[in-house]
């Protein structure tokens, strides 16, 4: 019979286990006694205070071996049961992502994955040596997992540390070709059986052939022959050391190190390039003599423009693109295996109105007959109130001029910056005397407007960096005598608005720009001509400022994605939100003095886009931009041109742009698009 207890199992009784289990009664008869004696005393006999519950060095040990016990069991069980996958990962069977129009129509198609494998005797020698510097020296001697590597990267994942890869060639290959990317202990688990297992099945050369086969060099392109022709315009086979040694970098993070990315990325490049071929000195697979030839960085090419992306669409992709990247998850690599849908803010009606507007301005050029009609570029952005981008002039063509005119950070704002320091004005007040309790400003508040006026601070008159008295001068040298400030702003009174941002400070005016939408780094040094524009904002930037001047002060981050699926299932995506950035009366009043630019002031010719239209034209002080940002309900516009220099990139002055007279300052232009663009049908 079976006892039970309450709280027990239930155990045999001795007449059960006679009668049941006779064997197994006659083993615990014999034996009971010598395991009763083995069973660990704890807590521990003839011990007092803490020391009762002090283990002695054999329940250590034997709980030690325990544990090693078990968990050799475990990952001996996982090791059998692990197999190779039998399929490589998703970019052997890469798509396209789709961008979409506002209303839901497609736009265009990138995505296209260069892989292409090559033999692993058609890669050069010196060319495999500087991946295996880079990445793994010891691959032909370990066994194909990193045990010091593996127990770096566990214990920072256990202890919350910094990702660690930790991997050999052969982990890294099964990770790419078998796995995901992510951290994870049980990922790190499976990698390592993976490439233990492998490293048994298959010799060292084809397990580098794949690697190399299928490693991501950034570009859109897996594998060492497409990323020799992506990087260098070659097969893999006539590589170099020192081009194998930069491609070699590139697996280390290809976004990280492609020069076309940027100087950042250029100078890590150029660092990591240079340490690949001082390892591969260190382990004996390239002598001195050829290292010390290799003293120049070998450029590589510039990337080459997707097919497809003709004129605009290629600067609406590339800017729906960036901001995938810097406001959701996804790395460069996963977004190039395609899949993607990304449903852009743009409008296709907007789109086209105002590539037209521009199209026909351009016509008025004459390049060839005219020098200051050469080198023109301009900018256009529209931005509504809650932040959406819907509509942008990026330049001729994208395929032609990849640079985006639109998102560019070159070309001064000039007078068009002044109602920033007039809302900081009506804002934060005025600062006349040092120390004391701040001046209220309202549009009424009279400033002089007269021409060369002296510039002051509380302290005095203000000295220059050459030793002299700064003086503002206006356009043309007119003198407005004593003018009120709302009148400043509409007819661009220079010497008003200059002593109006050393009054209430160039710190509070850069603070109000980069609160409406401007970017800090766009702004520069705060001189006393800073309050003329001297800060170079893109179109973009500077038609989301004023849209916070037409949303009453409340203002959102500019945006061009508003939707994101992948194989249609939602993929996050962060979308900005709104802040009340400026005070609604504060808005107002800045508004109002728009809207008398328009109406009897520097304005007046957008005044054809009817009664509800406000903005500001602007010229800066060299007469090397023109600009004109203005907006009419919810939509804010802005338009800039200027003359680059396509060697220097130096900004070229306006002067006779157009056909216009000698001693005319900025360009109708500007206005010219906007008001084009706003009356469309």
């Amino acid at each position: 019979m079976i006892e039970r207890r309450k709280g027990t199992h239930a155990r045999p009784t001795a007449a059960a286990a006679s009668g049941r289990w006779p064997v197994l009664a006659r083993w615990w008869a014999a034996n009971r006694r010598r395991l009763r004696l083995r069973r660990p005393a704890y807590p521990r006999p003839g011990r007092s205070g803490f020391r009762r519950w002090v283990p002695s060095w054999r329940q250590t040990l034997g709980l030690t071996g325990s544990f090693l016990g078990v968990l050799t069991g475990v990952l001996v069980i996982m090791y059998a049961r692990t197999e190779i996958p039998a399929d490589l990962n998703a970019f052997a069977t890469q798509q396209d992502n789709v961008y979409y129009w506002a209303d839901g129509t497609e736009m265009a198609r990138t995505g296209d994955i260069n892989r292409q494998d090559t033999p692993l005797d058609k890669v050069p020698e010196h060319v495999r040596w500087a991946a295996l510097a880079a990445e793994n020296e010891t691959f032909y001697s370990d066994s194909g997992v990193s045990p010091s590597g593996m127990i770096r990267a566990v214990s920072k994942m256990v202890t919350g540390g910094s990702k660690q890869g930790g991997s050999t060639i052969t982990q890294q290959y099964v990770k790419n070709a078998y796995l995901n990317q992510d951290q994870t202990f049980t990922r790190k688990l499976s990698e390592m059986f993976i490439a233990i297992k492998l490293d048994n099945k298959m010799s060292k050369d084809e397990i580098l052939e794949r690697y190399l086969n299928t490693s991501w060099y950034g570009r859109g392109t897996y594998g060492i022959q497409r990323a020799a022709h992506a990087y260098y315009g070659k097969d893999a086979a006539q590589l170099n050391a020192s081009e194998g040694a930069f491609l070699a970098s590139l697996l280390k993070g290809a976004a990280l190190y492609d020069p076309a990315v940027g100087p950042e990325s250029r100078e890590r490049a150029v660092e990591r390039w240079s340490w690949v071929l001082d390892r591969m000195v260190a382990i004996g697979k390239l002598s001195q003599q050829e290292r010390d030839g290799y003293t120049r960085f070998p450029e590589p090419q510039a990337p080459p423009k997707p097919a497809g992306l003709t004129g605009q669409n290629g600067y609406l992709v590339e800017t729906a693109r960036a901001y995938v990247g810097a406001h959701t998850k996804i790395s460069e690599k996963d977004f190039a295996l395609g899949g993607y849908q990304v449903h852009t803010t743009f409008e296709k009606p907007r789109m086209q109105a105002l590539t037209k507007a521009v199209g026909d301005v351009r016509a008025k050029l004459d390049p060839d007959r005219r020098e200051a009609d050469r080198n023109v570029r301009i900018g256009a952005a529209s931005v509504t109130t809650d932040g959406r981008i819907v509509a942008m002039y990026g330049g001729p063509d994208y395929l032609k001029q990849g640079f985006n005119d639109a998102n560019s950070s070159v070309v001064p704002a000039g007078s068009a910056f002044t109602p920033f320091v007039y809302a900081a004005a009506l804002r934060d007040g005025v600062e006349l005397e040092r120390g004391k309790p701040r001046t209220p400003v309202t549009p009424a508040t009279v400033y002089d407007g007269n021409n060369k006026i002296t510039l002051r601070t509380p302290e005095g008159p203000y000295w220059d960096r050459a030793g002299k008295i700064a003086k503002a001068e206006n356009d043309g040298g007119k003198s407005w005598g004593k003018i009120p400030l709302k009148s400043a702003v509409a007819q661009s009174v220079n010497s008003a608005i200059m002593q109006l941002g050393m009054d209430v400070g160039l710190e509070h005016v850069g603070k109000v720009g980069v609160q409406t939408g401007l970017l800090e780094s766009s702004l520069g040094e705060k001189l006393p001509s800073f309050a003329l524009g001297t800060a170079t904002p893109s179109a973009i930037r500077m038609a989301d400022a004023y849209a916070t001047f037409a949303g009453r002060g409340k203002h959102s981050e500019p945006y061009s994605v508003a939707r994101l699926t992948r194989n249609a299932a939602g993929v996050p995506v962060e979308k900005p939100a709104a802040e009340q950035v400026l005070p609604a009366a504060v808005a107002g009043a800045v508004d109002d003095a728009l809207r008398d630019a328009v109406r009897r002031g520097s304005a007046t010719p957008a005044k054809a886009a009817g009664p509800g239209a406000a903005g500001k034209t602007g010229t800066a002080q060299d007469n090397k931009s023109a600009w004109f940002v203005g907006y009419s309900g919810k939509l804010s516009t802005a338009v800039s041109l200027a003359r680059i220099d396509p060697k220097s990139q130096e900004l070229q002055p306006l002067d006779g742009i157009g056909g216009m007279p000698k001693g005319a300052v900025g360009s109708p232009y500007p206005i010219d698009i906007w008001t084009r663009y706003m009356t469309a049908r």
